[in-house]
């Protein structure tokens, strides 16, 4: 048998193997203490033990099974995966709306690398409709890949040619726009998009999706779709995030680009609308607007893009005995602006006022926001937020940390002038900052108590 059957096993498990005469790739039945099991065996991660052979169940899901635990094996075939989708050409129809993709990389543009274990960013925007064919029932689809990296890495060089996309789709006539992203910071993009590009009159749909396209339970294509018809059929034109509103796939929602937040690591319904209420549901069917202020669609191409972008910015996220080092080293490091996510009303301790006070002399921006992320940065409340204010902290009111992270960058790229970013800063632009906070904009109902277990009750099947 050639050794290529035995990609990434070694030890006892590729012992275990050519036992039973069997590879990778060869649709088996097997045996063990624990059950019967039938599937594919895969190929292991080049990093992966030596103890375990991991067979893709008919189900779709993987299985690990200990080489100690395996008492038998019937092999029925071979069936050598192969996971490159085609890519198609979408069929035109001139009764329908032009939908621009524009690919960023993320899950939902990713496939897994049985060899190495990576889900890694390879899939096409093309290669996405060659998997959701329903696509075409819902439009005209072109797709250009912008860049093909993990949402980590993107960053103001990726912000600005994404924006500078958008722009040139808008004005060349696009009904919609889609970006696929992957979903660790699609909040962040979200946001500096919505300063990048203002006034846009066609929907700017974010989209990705928790779980790679290769599982079962892949929120993939549902997302995709959803996001496709936001753009091609609502009549929302502004910068949003569409993702699963349930975590089961009965609708998806649309979140607007600055109040939203990524609020659990691998739940499918992981972005919330924080302070706020999302803009709206969506379905196969239908849209069911939940806001009365949603920006509408237009016919015109009048759309800003701004896209200049001061990356000497830091976040600080406040913990208990910060040493006044964090503060002076970003003001060594030239530093233009900081962004404190701080305690409760927007606090910090005193030994950082120092170093706070020399922030202010140096002519550095410091934004206070809050931790807690729902709620107002109140610090006219106690003596400490008087202080820091006398010190030049200046209250980010209810935005996001992030979002004020990248509204800051954004601020600092059109002026330097300390008034003007002030005034840039805390005037609401795109939704980042409220008026007040709905009584539905903070719901966190928490789980074990009798009244909330009654209510999850009612809709656990």
């Amino acid at each position: 048998m050639s050794s290529d059957l035995y990609k990434g096993y070694r030890g006892p498990a590729l012992e275990a193997l050519k036992r039973f005469g069997v590879g990778v790739w060869y649709d088996v039945e097997i045996d063990s203490t624990r059950g019967t099991f039938q599937g594919i065996i895969l190929p292991r991660s080049e990093t992966a033990d030596d103890e375990h052979i991991v067979l893709k169940l008919h189900n779709g899901y993987n299985v690990g099974l200990a080489v100690g635990t395996i008492e038998a094996v019937a092999e029925h075939g071979r069936r050598e995966a192969h996971y490159k989708i085609p890519e198609k050409a979408f069929p035109f129809d001139p009764a329908k709306p032009n939908v621009k993709l524009l690919g960023t990389g993320g899950t939902i543009a990713s496939r897994l690398d049985y060899r190495t274990g990576a889900v890694i960013p390879a899939f096409t925007p093309g290669e996405l409709y060659g998997s959701v064919p329903e696509l075409a029932d819902i439009c005209n689809l072109d797709t250009e890949k912008l860049y093909g990296v993990f949402s980590e890495n993107m960053g103001p060089e990726q912000w600005r040619g994404t924006a500078e996309a958008i722009g040139r789709e808008i004005a060349g006539g696009i009904d919609g726009i889609v970006i696929g992203h992957g979903t660790d910071t699609m909040h962040h993009t979200a946001a500096i998009l919505s300063f990048m590009v203002q006034n846009s009159p066609v929907p700017i749909v974010m989209v990705g999706s928790q779980r790679s396209s290769d599982r079962p339970s892949s929120d993939a294509a549902l997302n995709l779709i959803h996001a496709t018809r936001t753009a091609a059929h609502s009549d929302f034109a502004e910068v949003m995030v569409c993702m699963f509103g349930p975590t089961s796939d009965q609708y998806g929602l649309l979140h607007r680009g600055t109040r939203v937040r990524k609020m659990h690591s691998s739940y499918r319904s992981t972005f919330r609308t924080i302070g706020d209420i999302p803009l709206a549901m969506v379905d196969r069917e239908r849209f069911i607007p939940l806001r009365d202020d949603i920006k509408p669609r237009r016919r015109d191409r009048d759309v800003t893009v701004n896209t200049s972008f001061d990356d000497r910015v830091s976040i600080v996220y406040y913990y208990p005995n910060m040493k006044p080092d964090i503060i002076d080293s970003l003001i060594d490091n030239g530093y233009k602006g900081i962004v404190i996510a701080g305690t409760g009303l927007g606090h910090v301790n005193k030994p950082l006022y120092p170093s706070l006070k020399r922030a202010r002399d140096e002519g550095i921006h410091v934004y206070m926001t809050v931790q807690t992320l729902w709620g107002y940065v109140q610090m006219y409340v106690y003596d400490t937020g008087r202080d820091m204010m006398d010190l030049g902290v200046i209250p980010g009111q209810n935005m996001l940390p992030e979002v004020a992270y990248v509204k800051l960058g954004w601020a600092l790229g059109q002026t330097g002038d300390a008034e003007e970013v002030r005034r840039i800063m805390l005037t609401p632009i795109a939704g980042e900052i409220t008026e007040r906070e709905p009584h539905n904009g903070y719901l966190i109902y928490q789980g074990g108590i009798p009244e909330v277990e009654e209510f999850i009750s009612r809709f656990k099947k």
